[in-house]
């Protein structure tokens, strides 16, 4: 199954242009840089969701924080540990 995980944009750490950005986000802790090329209107602090690297879309926090721990319960986050 494909999952998209939401996570916290905490950084912009590489931006070619508006469109072509990578940034850190952060999923209760873990850090992992992503694509921000499909959300050219993601900032810093907003909560996105990701998938295979990219985030994929914007989402609000309380939704976030649902989905994430909705994921926690269900055992779905254990490839977040692992290195890139």
């Amino acid at each position: 199954m494909c999952l998209s995980i939401p996570g916290k944009l905490i950084a912009i750490t590489s931006q070619l242009d508006e469109t072509f950005r990578v940034g850190k986000v952060s999923f209760d802790g873990v850090i992992k840089e992503v694509s921000l090329t499909l959300v050219p209107e993601a900032n810093v602090g907003d909560y996105v969701l990701v998938h295979v690297g990219a985030a994929i879309s914007t989402i609000d926090e309380e939704e976030a924080k649902k989905t994430f721990e909705l994921l926690k319960q269900l055992d779905e986050l254990h490839e977040l540990d692992s290195d890139d």
